[in-house]
């Protein structure tokens, strides 16, 4: 499908960038169990720019586009992605040529690994785990934000009643992302009153220290 954005943004220096009005891609996680989760990756055809790469399913904004619809169809369009079973979670910027062009990604998760066709523009769609990610050749883009990117798992420390909620993506302080692996009940009075804000443990794998962070209840939404 072919709309106002398609066509070639240049920047100061001549480089040259797809999508006349931006780009967007969406980065969207589905839970493996205890192995944590896997993200959903485009390896690149050939003929496409810097094919044979992996990357995130994506493409040019149209000029009425916000970030997340442009990403939302673009996962439709290449990897038959179905938007109602898709929740988003965040947008970041994640290239910015002022007043030229910019590149955002769509942050969201699923409840499961959801089925994927692909279409020319791929030679494989694959969920691939979090932690193997930086294994594959990936396109300059998308390596270079992936730190930016990636989420660290996270457990949520709170009174009883225990929230309701699965696997998903987490928004951290700073802007950062988690993964949330399980809630735990806090004992001996050390819980908060109903509504407010909830204690989460973030990291602790692959030999880094763990942390202690605050989060609002609408973390679990």
């Amino acid at each position: 499908m072919h709309g106002d954005g398609d066509g070639w943004a240049y920047g100061p220096d001549g480089v040259r960038h797809w999508g006349r009005f931006g780009a967007a891609g969406l980065l969207v996680r589905a839970p493996l169990g205890d192995a944590g989760p896997a993200v959903l990756l485009q390896h690149r055809a050939q003929w496409s720019h810097q094919g044979g790469t992996w990357g995130l399913p994506g493409g040019a904004r149209d000029s009425h586009e916000s970030a997340t619809a442009a990403a939302l169809r673009e996962a439709f369009e290449e990897a038959g992605l179905d938007e109602t079973l898709v929740r988003v979670r965040a947008e970041r910027v994640t290239t910015d040529i002022r007043d030229v062009w910019s590149y955002t990604t769509v942050v969201a998760d699923s409840e499961a690994l959801l089925k994927t066709v692909a279409n020319r523009e791929s030679l494989e769609l694959r969920w691939v785990p979090e932690a193997e990610v930086e294994l594959l050749p990936l396109h300059t883009g998308f390596a270079a934000s992936w730190p930016l990117l990636r989420a660290e798992p996270v457990r949520v420390l709170a009174p009883p009643p225990l929230p309701r909620a699965g696997a998903r993506t987490v928004v951290l302080p700073g802007g950062g992302f988690g993964w949330l692996t399980g809630i735990e009940e806090l004992t001996g009075g050390e819980g908060e009153a109903a509504g407010r804000d909830l204690t989460a443990v973030v990291g602790g794998d692959a030999g880094r220290s763990a942390r202690t962070v605050t989060l609002p209840p609408s973390a679990l939404d």
